[in-house]
């Protein structure tokens, strides 16, 4: 029987009346049922370094970190994440104001959006948008206008692209804050120098904050570059920073994330993160602090397996019959099912573990305009070579 108030009310807050159990634990559900290789949730299938997970144990038994580390977060991680912004692109951060450990990217993202939003603030963000996105903002009383990544074909080559003059057209007086995501998942877009710079331009002159989900950095391929937004003119001061070391370092079970930016934002942020795990991952906040000064050719050898690893399943999957489109950074490749004879990725997707004993995620889940997701589905390649060879052997049944 289910408890109702004496007025009848429903439980839960109506501003998260619309999110139900994620397509995420659907999918690898129906995974776990049918047997089926689960290329749909984002997480690797092996772990990261063995000298990082040996750091983590080193941390347990040496006692940091076992009970609450600093609020913060401890100093050897806030110096470690400082290091690496100098480093990799020149931005100084003061490690004791300037930055923030969090419970994995997904608690600094809603701490950032329920620090700075009031009821009624409008939120532009990348649509398809990870879908924490959508649930934060509402539970921060803010109102989601999504500007649409749209697909798009020169030379043979299938991208997504961003419509600047549409971005500029989604401002308005009640435009507080742009969401972005670049590398962006699912699409697997990278924003370009210009375009950046065009963002940078479209804030300063719209007094905008703006909060960068920068979680795939050191996951860019072919051509493709990763700056941060924090490094154009005007933004250092305007813009929040969110990085992870569950993609870079494959310990997504860690919940090891942080921001950084100007101390103000940080004492913003860190207001409303202290009510919602106040600490969280003590030990591993040592080991990721050690996985972060790991030397350039752990980066280099971790970006060139997840290439090959795509190239593997993104050729699969033309073989397949699916319109691919390569991803230029990220660990996710999104396909047209339309070439299939397919229009409805959700159909698709619940089809397919029955059909060929593989697990996708239909990207409509990532819109708020559906239709425009509709025919795309979403595979991981963050999975064992053999796994994907598999994965690749099966799907290619589709074709006959």
């Amino acid at each position: 029987m289910t408890p109702m108030s004496s007025s009848a009310r429903p439980l839960l807050n109506h501003r998260l009346a619309g999110f139900g159990t994620t397509i995420f634990a659907e999918m690898s559900a129906l995974a776990q049922s049918t047997g089926a290789i689960n290329l749909g949730q984002g997480f690797p299938d092996t772990d990261g370094p063995e000298e990082v997970r040996e750091a983590a144990v080193r941390a347990l038994r040496d006692g940091r970190g076992n009970q609450y580390p600093p609020g913060p977060g401890v100093p050897e991680l806030r110096t470690a994440v400082a290091a690496h912004q100098r480093r990799r692109y020149g931005l100084a951060h003061d490690p004791d104001t300037e930055v923030l450990v969090t419970a994995g990217a997904t608690e600094a993202i809603a701490a950032s959006l329920l620090a700075l939003l009031e009821p009624g603030d409008e939120v532009v963000a990348l649509e398809p948008y990870y879908d924490s996105y959508a649930a934060c903002i509402a539970m921060a009383g803010g109102t989601r206008v999504p500007v649409t990544l749209r697909p798009h074909t020169a030379d043979g080559v299938n991208t997504f692209r961003l419509d600047l003059d549409e971005l500029r057209a989604a401002v308005t007086d009640r435009t507080r804050l742009l969401l972005l995501n670049s590398p962006h998942n699912p699409t697997g877009t990278v924003l370009t120098r210009e375009e950046l710079a065009a963002i940078a331009e479209l804030a300063v002159a719209r007094d905008l904050l703006v909060v960068t989900d920068e979680v795939y950095e050191h996951l860019v391929f072919d051509a493709a570059e990763h700056i941060p937004l924090a490094s154009f003119p005007g933004m250092r001061e305007r813009t929040v920073t969110i990085g992870s070391a569950g993609k870079t370092f494959s310990f997504t079970g860690w919940k090891v994330g942080w921001i950084t930016a100007a101390p103000a934002l940080v004492t913003a942020v860190r207001s409303a993160k202290q009510y919602l795990t106040y600490v969280a991952s003590g030990p591993f906040q040592y080991a990721v602090a050690e996985a972060l000064r790991l030397p350039e050719t752990y980066f280099t050898d971790f970006r060139t397996d997840m290439l090959a690893k795509r190239d593997l399943l993104a050729g699969g999957l033309e073989r397949a019959g699916f319109t691919v489109f390569r991803p230029a950074g990220t660990y996710f490749v999104t396909t047209d099912i339309r070439p299939l004879g397919e229009s409805d990725g959700f159909a698709f997707c619940r089809a397919l573990p029955e059909r060929c004993g593989v697990v996708a995620i239909p990207n409509a889940v990532f819109y708020d305009h559906r239709e425009q997701g509709a025919p795309f589905v979403r595979f991981a390649f963050c999975k064992r070579t053999s796994v994907l060879e598999e994965a690749a052997s099966r799907l290619g049944t589709l074709a006959a």
